[in-house]
């Protein structure tokens, strides 16, 4: 039986359209599309190409059975971060059931680059298998000669088979890495970076999430070079988001607690491939908000474009009961004393990066 509350939530995330589209950020509240209906791409990333933001992430649907694909990736776009256009699937789950990306698999964190050598939009995502839970730990790959799509699906792999860490000592060679050595290691949780000198970076969450692997991307962004570091350590985190700022690389994560949110983690480093320090939450709240980084999940950090130093902490609000109705957190990113700051605005637009300084 459909009762009056959970009508009401299937109206307001169907259709929004009474409220219109929004002129600032309110975290955590439905977020209207052009169409009036509740942005849905989840655990999303994105790309700024020719003065358009493109927005892709994770197309759920309604119930627990939206946690895994049935649908495909969505993307949508935006000149200005408040308002955005509905562009449709732009990679859609297959209906053949050999397929890898056939319904019901797990697509999760997708992120896109473009590649000036090839002309290339390449999207990456961490994939699960129909039917094997979170056993495969495989990232996937696909590819559009245009930034909304169609994006055609190219394979899914493990990273860097056959290959050890870069500067990994011989006492190191065991564990779930030596397990994964021949057949290559996990992939779970990831993010793409993309520095500025061209060069790509898959992030992701291995050795059973107890290690973050930061894997180098060829020359196309298409498969690995074979060289990758090991960093956070036996830290047990994921959710994973790179940027730069001032020379110096910056990591927000989070540690495992499922769907539960927990307190988010920070580093630093003066390159990608570390070695990295380690920062403390960056969350800035109350207790309760510091401990659960607003009650949601890091998936991006977005530098906005013409406004040098200025970030905004992208993350998720999930409901695993009902992932279509997952609530996007969205917060403006400063530095104190070098680190990260994100602290709770129930409001705000970009102009507070005109007033607050990005720091020091």
């Amino acid at each position: 039986m459909i009762t009056f509350g959970r009508w009401l939530l299937f109206l307001c995330l169907f259709s929004t359209a009474g409220f219109g589209q929004q002129d600032g950020f309110h975290p955590g509240q439905l977020w209207p599309d052009n169409n009036g209906v509740h942005i849905n791409a989840h655990g999303g990333g994105i790309l700024f190409q020719n003065g358009t933001y493109y927005w892709f992430g994770e197309h759920k649907i309604a119930g627990g059975a939206g946690n895994s694909a049935h649908v495909g990736v969505h993307c949508y776009s935006s000149p200005d971060l408040y308002h955005w256009k509905d562009e449709g699937i732009a990679l859609v789950v297959s209906h053949d059931p050999a397929s890898e990306i056939t319904e019901g698999c797990i697509i999760e964190r997708p992120k896109v680059l473009y590649n000036a050598k090839t002309g290339k939009y390449v999207m990456w995502f961490h994939l699960e298998l129909k039917g094997k839970g979170y056993a495969a730990a495989r990232c996937g790959v696909a590819v559009s000669n245009t930034v909304t799509g169609p994006y055609t699906y190219l394979k899914s792999l493990r990273t860097d088979a056959g290959e050890w860490p870069v500067g990994i000592q011989e006492s190191e060679k065991k564990g779930i890495l030596a397990r994964d050595f021949a057949g290559g290691q996990m992939a779970r949780d990831m993010t793409l970076f993309q520095d500025d000198d061209g060069n790509a970076y898959l992030i992701c969450s291995s050795e059973d999430n107890r290690t973050m692997h930061i894997c180098e991307l060829t020359d196309d962004y298409l498969g690995f070079t074979g060289k990758y570091w090991r960093v956070f350590v036996d830290w047990l985190s994921e959710a994973p988001a790179i940027f730069k700022y001032q020379d110096k690389y910056y990591f927000i994560g989070s540690g495992c607690s499922g769907w539960a949110p927990n307190a988010a983690k920070s580093a630093v480093a003066d390159s990608i491939t570390g070695p990295w320090k380690s920062l403390e939450n960056p969350c800035r709240g109350t207790p309760y908000q510091n401990k659960t980084t607003f009650d949601s999940q890091s998936t991006y950090v977005l530098p906005v474009a013409g406004k040098p130093g200025a970030f905004i902490f992208m993350a998720d609000r999930w409901r695993p009961n009902d992932a279509i109705d997952g609530r996007y957190v969205w917060l403006p990113l400063s530095f104190e004393n070098g680190k990260p700051v994100i602290k709770w605005l129930p409001e705000w637009d970009l102009s507070v990066f005109n007033t607050s300084p990005p720091g020091n």
